[in-house]
């Protein structure tokens, strides 16, 4: 290798190299920027489980961080909505995170209900992080079995 070649061949891509990279980091700064603004507009969903008992419709979901206080359900006789609001308990500066997958803010969650429901005595719960919503069945939306009988 000629005289200082390896210091001239590093120095050169190095100097490319931390170009590049002050460049690539003031694009991610704007480009973060820009998401920052685009997440204060949005609203997290929740991911729900639905099943159903003879008399009643079940909705659970996972709410870890999220107080009784700071939920709202709204029931009407086909729709379930479950919004609130999860708060950070402290101020971290955001340039202090290595990484941020948890979602921090209000969000929302609207199911259309498979059957007419009893909202006036649907109950709510939290256990364990996960909130389980009880909706009765109205009476004429319960399966019921009947007999057949032979013709006679």
């Amino acid at each position: 290798m000629a005289e200082g070649g390896f210091a001239k061949i590093f120095g050169k891509n190095a100097q490319e190299e931390q170009t590049v990279r002050v460049e690539d980091k003031a694009k991610e700064t704007k480009e973060t920027k820009e998401d920052e603004d685009y997440l204060e507009q949005y609203e997290g969903q929740l991911a729900i489980d639905v099943f159903q008992t003879d008399d009643d419709i079940i909705i659970r979901t996972p709410i870890a961080g999220v107080r009784a206080e700071d939920l709202d359900i709204a029931i009407t006789d086909d729709t379930i909505t479950i919004s609130g609001e999860r708060k950070k308990d402290e101020n971290v500066a955001e340039d202090t995170y290595l990484v941020q997958e948890c979602y921090w803010g209000s969000f929302s969650r609207s199911y259309i209900l498979p059957v007419a429901v009893d909202a006036d005595n649907a109950s709510a719960s939290i256990k364990d992080g996960v909130l389980t919503v009880t909706i009765p069945k109205e009476a004429k939306s319960k399966t019921r079995v009947i007999q057949v009988q032979e013709g006679k």
